[in-house]
């Protein structure tokens, strides 16, 4: 029973959600089984539900039926029961979760048995709902279709002489497709981009036609996602991204906060691929995008923040020297890190803060802290090393550091970018080392200039102007 759907699916609710179960059980309209109730009681009891050792099913059945020998097929049968009850009991929460699709829902209900003084209280209810609804999202205009739909209903049920709400359904569905599709393509685009995937766009070209002849972009849930389309693919055009900019800074709360990160994702994606090469303008971009994204609490996701935004926001303000704000933000968001890599993370987050404000003694003290385990915190934090050694000119452990670092890399499976990057850094590091007249030095910074990746192109560049 410990590896069964039923103890999976148990597991991944939450204890409001297992409560609210526990109390539909008991209803005899969704479950009429004794036996079933003392299942999940035995499961929830002390826990066992998490332990493994007490989900053998001949354990539980003598749990549940403690006069009867074993009967697997009786186990099976309370395990299948219980299972479906749980499943209807989420397809449910799921459906009651969307308020306003439920209420259009009834007012259905309530026209087809032709009650229309109560079709009426709910229609009249269902447009309060939509004046207080804070977003203005997808699903909200796939419920404005659903309820012309139904007032279209209505109305051809009542009289065919009567003007009927057609051009608003139509009007309405086009909104619908427009946001949904524009939505996808966005996604595609991304995902096409990283795993070298062709996708069919179908009536994509057709759709981007046909937002800019219309007033869609007046609509936030399209403009949003034709900008982010069309700065992707016309990476040229930056006005596209300044248009994606200004929406989001404008009507991100139109949007839920997990359609938030997503915008704020694509965004920054955008800027990160402008930063790789080396349009380093769009560092206050993605550094703006990050604090706001953070302030309004979008890039935390299930109580918890990706080492990865961490790491991208702290680095781009590092770039820009926030130093106040980055001390708040290490304060502020660091209780929100995986506990597994939370120490480790604001150790190194650290050591990059004062190296950056050359307060090396303490750097050093906090790289010593910092979890190896990582590749890429490694890669980073032998980075710092180098430009402390390189700075308080320890020439033998610089060199030294540098040789472990590029056998270090080989060693290990690095991504292609990375792996690009941080031989960059390690080859312009040595050649600075060997500078000794000006037309080296000019050369070099030419080099440095026009070499992508390169993360640390402006300390080595700023290095270089320091040789005499």
């Amino acid at each position: 029973m410990k590896k069964s759907n039923l103890v999976n699916i148990l597991r991944a609710c939450s204890k409001k959600e297992v409560r609210e179960f526990t109390k539909w059980l008991h209803s005899p309209v969704h479950n009429q089984r004794e036996d079933v109730i003392k299942l999940l009681n035995f499961l929830m009891e002390d826990d066992h539900l998490l332990k493994d050792d007490f989900l053998e099913k001949a354990y539980v059945f003598q749990r549940i039926f403690p006069k009867e020998p074993y009967n697997d097929g009786k186990m099976r049968q309370v395990i299948y029961f219980m299972s479906k009850s749980l499943e209807e009991f989420l397809i449910y929460q799921e459906l009651r979760s969307d308020e306003m699709a439920a209420k259009i829902a009834l007012a259905g209900f309530f026209r087809k048995k032709k009650l229309d003084k109560s079709y009426k209280k709910t229609i009249k209810l269902i447009d309060n709902m939509i004046e207080a609804y804070p977003y203005r999202n997808r699903h909200f205009f796939r419920n404005m279709y659903a309820l012309q739909n139904e007032h279209y209903a209505y109305q051809s049920q009542k009289s065919r002489s009567e003007s009927l709400n057609l051009q608003e359904t139509s009007s309405t569905l086009d909104e619908v497709y427009l946001a949904d599709k524009l939505r996808q393509s966005c996604f595609m685009q991304a995902h096409q981009k990283v795993y070298k995937t062709n996708y069919d766009t179908g009536l994509l070209s057709e759709v981007l036609e046909y937002v800019e002849k219309g007033n869609f972009l007046d609509i936030p849930a399209i403009a949003i996602y034709y900008y982010d389309y069309k700065s992707k693919t016309e990476p040229e055009q930056e006005s596209h991204f300044e248009h994606l900019k200004n929406e989001i800074f404008q009507h991100i709360s139109l949007f839920p906060k997990a359609e938030q990160r997503d915008i704020y994702m694509l965004a920054i994606n955008y800027c990160i691929g402008k930063i790789n090469l080396g349009n380093e303008k769009y560092i206050r971009e993605i550094f703006e995008l990050f604090k706001q994204g953070f302030e309004q609490k979008a890039l935390i996701q299930d109580n918890q923040i990706s080492r990865w935004s961490f790491g991208n926001a702290f680095t781009s303000g590092l770039k820009l020297k926030e130093f106040d704000w980055l001390e708040h933000f290490i304060k502020e968001y660091e209780h929100f890190l995986p506990e597994e890599y939370r120490e480790g993370t604001v150790h190194f987050s650290y050591a990059m803060l004062y190296n950056e404000k050359k307060e090396y003694d303490q750097a050093k003290e906090h790289l010593l802290k910092v979890d190896y385990k990582d590749i890429l915190v490694n890669l980073n934090a032998k980075t710092i090393l180098i430009k402390i050694y390189y700075i308080e000119n320890e020439i033998t452990s610089l060199e030294s550091l540098l040789e472990s670092m590029r056998i270090y890399i080989q060693r290990k499976k690095v991504m292609g970018y990375h792996k690009a990057n941080f031989k960059n850094i390690i080859r312009f590091t040595k050649k600075l080392l060997r500078v000794v007249n000006g037309k080296q030095k000019e050369k070099l910074k030419l080099e440095i200039e026009e070499t992508n990746p390169l993360s640390e192109r402006e300390w080595l560049l700023e290095q270089l102007r320091k040789i005499r």
